[in-house]
C-alpha cells in the first residue's frame, strides 16, 4: 500500500527592502513602481512596471531615497515623485515605534 504523501509546504515569495537590505516575505514590504507616468506607490503589488520594495518603516524610506530606490527602479526619480514619496514617509512609523512596549506610551511621545 502506498504511504499518503505529506502537502508541499505553499511558496512564499520573498523580497529585499531596498534601504536596510533585509529578505522578507512580500506582502510584508511596500512596492515602488516604475511606470511612463513616473514612479508610484503601488500597494496592491498589481501595477505593471519595474518594481522595488521598501519596508513600512521611516528609516529604510530615508535610506531608499538617498539613492538605492533609484538605482533599484533604474530611473532618477523626478522631483515631484520624490516630494510625493517624502508626503507617504510622514505616515510611516519610526522604526523605535514598532518595537517598543506598548505600556510605556508616553516614552513613544517624547
Amino acid at each position: 500500500m502506498a504511504e499518503k504523501k505529506k502537502p508541499k509546504p505553499r511558496h512564499v515569495p520573498r523580497r529585499t527592502c531596498v534601504g536596510c537590505r533585509e529578505v522578507l516575505p512580500k506582502r510584508g514590504l511596500i512596492r515602488i513602481v516604475r511606470s511612463p507616468e513616473g514612479v508610484k506607490i503601488d500597494l496592491s503589488g498589481k501595477l505593471p512596471g519595474r518594481g522595488a520594495y521598501l519596508h513600512d518603516q521611516k528609516s529604510c524610506w530615508l535610506k531608499g531615497l538617498k539613492g538605492p530606490l533609484a538605482k533599484a527602479l533604474r530611473v532618477a526619480i523626478p522631483e515631484q515623485d520624490q516630494a510625493m514619496l517624502h508626503e507617504f514617509i510622514q505616515g510611516l512609523p519610526d522604526a523605535e515605534t514598532q518595537t517598543a512596549v506598548p505600556d510605556n506610551k508616553d516614552s513613544m511621545m517624547a
